[in-house]
């Protein structure tokens, strides 16, 4: 679909828009930026074409690696509607002087909401239970006690990652009675509440209740959660990950799980995405193992916000002063 404004104004092409829109986001405050041309979905053999004549592109999980970034001549900005970048080369990109930005913040709150609702689903066995809301009739007393119920007050969680969404699940934890922790990681630049203590690998994995990845991915937290770092876990601890997927060693996770040494894990993110039919956590002998599918980030609100951003990140840029800029 083709949003056309006024002759002369910039081509814009956004490449995946259905990655943000359920049929209840209105694009049509972009057009004032330009032509806009909105694609669903592009797939690897489409995006060289349709990037061709394009001044700016926006993108939110399609890869523009150095191949193709060489075929777009009047490429100047590339919008990523995420935090990550990791899908833009950006070497490429600053050797043809392309502008790289994102969107930060838009998600805080949905994601640390999601994080703390997968812990509480853990904690409460709810998903195993609603799963087999069958078998409550065939009850000879008035409940079931199947599963165990953990309470979370007075438990420690550890929180990986103490940015903004790390931040907001502990404040949010914090009022629930659970106690607070972080794992000290070399380079880690958040000085947000410094009363919570800062603990070395070991004694955070050994010591936390439950454990919240929100950190980067780089070469020094991929795997991070391997089976090094199990192992150390209590056997009663929960693992939440709405981070990345290559934060932890899924195969050693699947095992984890399937022994037992820990007590369950819920993720948002998995390293493929959509993951294939034969991933190692989509096997159906794991046991306490909840999967969402990316979705964390996804409330109306949220996809609102990453909305307003794209429109800042082009009215600046074409104001000549382009914010949220990465290259």
């Amino acid at each position: 679909m083709i949003l056309d404004n006024m002759p002369g104004s910039p081509r814009i092409v956004f490449l995946d828009s259905s990655t943000m829109n359920a049929g209840d986001i209105d694009f049509s405050v972009l057009r004032q930026f330009g032509k806009l041309t909105l694609h669903a979905v592009s797939s690897p053999q489409e995006i060289t074409e349709r990037i061709a004549e394009a001044r700016i592109v926006i993108t939110n999980k399609v890869v523009l690696d150095a191949e193709i970034l060489s075929h777009a001549d009047a490429l100047q900005l590339i919008i990523v509607c995420a935090t990550g970048v990791n899908n833009i080369d950006l070497t490429a990109a600053k050797s043809r002087n392309i502008v790289v930005s994102n969107v930060v913040g838009y998600s805080t709150a949905s994601v640390a909401q999601h994080a703390l609702s997968l812990l509480l689903n853990l904690a409460g066995n709810t998903h195993r239970y609603a799963a087999e809301v069958a078998l409550w009739p065939e009850s000879l007393i008035f409940t079931r006690l199947a599963y165990p119920m953990t309470e979370m007050n007075g438990k420690i969680l550890g929180i990986a990652g103490a940015g903004n969404i790390g931040c907001s699940l502990g404040e949010t934890a914090a009022a629930l009675g659970m106690n607070i922790q972080v794992l000290a990681r070399q380079g880690s630049l958040t000085d947000k509440h410094p009363e919570w203590p800062r603990v070395a690998d070991q004694e955070f994995y050994s010591s936390s209740d439950a454990i919240s990845l929100h950190c980067p991915l780089t070469t020094a937290t991929r795997h991070m959660i391997n089976s090094a770092s199990l192992q150390f876990m209590k056997q009663s601890a929960f693992l939440v990950n709405t981070g990345r997927g290559e934060l932890i060693d899924e195969p050693a996770l699947a095992d984890s799980l399937r022994s037992h040494s820990i007590a369950g894990a819920a993720l948002d993110v998995l390293s493929r995405e959509p993951p294939p039919h034969e991933h190692s956590l989509l096997a159906e002998d794991i046991p306490n193992l909840l999967i969402t599918p990316h979705s964390a980030w996804t409330s109306l609100e949220a996809r609102n916000r990453l909305l307003d951003g794209i429109a800042n990140n082009l009215r600046t840029y074409l104001a000549g002063n382009p914010a949220n800029r990465i290259i």
